[in-house]
């Protein structure tokens, strides 16, 4: 199979001759955190405003989290890994997408920026409240953020961060198989529960590559 260009450069390639367009497509890892966890506790305090009791809570958060997980592996297989024929198609792919995976130590593009993560986060809140009435929105909503957080956050630490853990390095592992073996398998980056279910996975590999892809 023929490799892509790779990089494991920690610098960011510009994109944009703007100014203004290259700032937007940059974030430093945190600044989700500043966004989310904010929102997160105001939907869980709406909820409970709404009367809702712990059970249904607890059980609609964890529906939020679950929905997180198979939406994260629809969008970076059927989305992310959209390959279009036409020339603006190509370019809008590398920016979303290719862009990551030729420079995927790149600090700056490892979260998705709030202009995209902020715009992505309302359309599905409206989404979720066309058919959740508010008491489980509320509820379920804050899970499905969490999932997020949880997604951005591991996986900037699967590039810049050697885990200790074996379940962390194995979960590390799966990506950077994704990376840098093979792009069309592993779309799971937080779990690879669908990617077990979907069978879109990797055969297991031997002991010497394994302990490679974790040190990456």
């Amino acid at each position: 199979m023929k490799k892509n260009y790779i990089s494991n450069s920690e610098e960011s390639i510009r994109m944009f001759k703007s100014g203004f367009m290259e700032n937007l497509s940059k974030v430093h890892f945190a600044v989700p955190l500043f966004i989310f966890v904010p929102a997160i506790f105001i939907f869980i305090y709406k909820a409970f405003a709404e009367g809702i009791s712990i059970l249904n809570f607890g059980l609609y958060f964890l529906i939020g989290l679950a929905v997180w997980t198979i939406t994260e592996y629809i969008m970076h297989r059927f989305i992310f890994h959209y390959h279009p024929n036409s020339g603006f198609g190509k370019k809008m792919h590398f920016i979303f997408h290719g862009v990551h995976h030729d420079y995927p130590r790149d600090k700056k593009r490892l979260v998705l920026p709030p202009s995209v993560s902020i715009p992505l986060a309302t359309g599905f809140y409206f989404l979720f409240n066309s058919f959740l009435p508010l008491q489980s929105l509320f509820a379920f909503f804050p899970g499905f953020l969490l999932g997020y957080l949880i997604y951005d956050m591991l996986h900037y630490a699967m590039h810049h961060y050697n885990f200790k853990s074996g379940i962390m390095k194995r979960v590390k592992q799966h990506h950077m198989l994704h990376h840098y073996n093979e792009p069309t398998k592993g779309f799971g980056v937080s779990s690879s529960l669908w990617d077990i279910i979907l069978r879109s996975g990797f055969e297991k590999q031997p002991k010497k590559i394994i302990e490679k892809q974790a040190a990456l």
